[in-house]
């Protein structure tokens, strides 16, 4: 398989992680607010921040990785 698919296929991969792993937090952030009687929905907006910020350190470390090994 051409270098070019298997770039395509790694980081579709990763944007998938990366969507997964939003929804994820924002999920836990809306069960949290649920959970506790927040109607502000303060939990799911920080929790999904949090989770947006550390996907794409995520992200760009692997891309950085992925970089250097070639």
């Amino acid at each position: 398989m051409p270098k070019q698919y298997n770039n395509y296929i790694k980081y579709s991969g990763m944007a998938m992680q990366m969507a997964v792993s939003i929804y994820a937090g924002h999920w836990l952030g809306e069960f949290i607010d649920e959970k506790t009687n927040n109607d502000s929905g303060l939990y799911a907006k920080i929790i999904t921040l949090v989770a947006v910020f550390l996907s794409t350190f995520l992200i760009i470390r692997e891309v950085i990785k992925s970089n250097s090994d070639e």
